[in-house]
């Protein structure tokens, strides 16, 4: 269980996929408008049920360079777990600032006895990606004109509008024998997590895997306005129900649009 959790809170945080792909230009001339900067943070609860089993944060690391492209770095890190077993997981990326297309993607997993360290080089001109782990460089594998990771998904999703009744099957994920992937945009609603009460718009994300299956088990809560940071995740497993919930927002300096929050109801008396 303590694997599917980490598992599943990564896929809420990072997999929260872009519904409509194709409705975005990929290849713009000029750094895209993002919503995002440096210094942007995002603290999660992680919850099995009602029990708290973790926390997990997202942040805009810094501006670098990869092969002599601008690009964004981020991470994604959780830790946590049940009685004995915990997690220590951080996951990379490095994501064009023009196209949002990753460029590098790092995995340093550290579950229990399970503790794989995964480098991929992305190479969106040339359609492959490269992997590298503790045996060396694999060979090269088939990717996509414009690859998107685990971590550059949910920043990507975030430069677009969402509009209720979205339906959008795409091939964009950077391992190309993953795709398609399979998105919908299912209605509107106002929730409360601990950082406060928000306005939201839910995704139902529907792709090949054993945690969100063909079935849609999964809801993802992202703040209706124009920054779409991720609010709440559920969803349910065969063993119960998995739920993340935003603890704190740190905009970056930079940023103009902070989060919207729902006004507070007022007391009757």
């Amino acid at each position: 269980m303590s694997r599917a959790i980490s598992r599943l809170a990564l896929a809420g945080l990072m997999l929260a996929l872009p519904v409509s792909a194709q409705e975005a230009s990929t290849s713009p001339t000029a750094s895209a408008r993002v919503p995002f900067g440096v210094g942007e943070r995002l603290e999660y609860e992680v919850r099995f049920g009602k029990i708290r089993v973790g926390s997990g944060d997202m942040e805009v690391i810094a501006l670098d360079t990869v092969r002599g492209h601008d690009v964004w770095h981020t991470e994604f890190h959780m830790s946590g777990g049940i009685p004995f077993f915990h997690v220590n997981d951080h996951y990379d990326s490095w994501l064009d600032t023009r196209t949002l297309a990753s460029l590098r993607y790092w995995q340093d997993i550290d579950e229990g006895n399970y503790d794989p360290k995964r480098h991929y080089e992305i190479y969106p001109d040339r359609l492959e990606y490269i992997e590298h782990d503790k045996n060396g460089d694999r060979p090269p594998q088939a990717s996509v004109a414009h690859p998107l990771d685990d971590g550059s998904f949910v920043y990507y999703l975030r430069t677009l509008p969402l509009r209720v009744g979205m339906d959008t099957t795409f091939s964009d994920y950077f391992m190309a024998d993953r795709n398609p992937v399979r998105f919908k945009v299912l209605r509107r609603d106002t929730i409360e997590v601990p950082a406060g009460r928000f306005p939201s718009i839910v995704v139902q994300p529907i792709f090949r895997s054993k945690l969100f299956s063909e079935g849609g088990n999964a809801e993802i809560w992202l703040s209706d306005d124009a920054s779409h940071i991720m609010l709440q995740m559920k969803s349910k497993l065969s063993f119960g129900s998995l739920n993340l919930y935003l603890k704190s927002y740190h905009p970056a300096p930079t940023t103009s649009s902070p989060l919207n929050r729902e006004p507070p109801t007022p007391t009757q008396g």
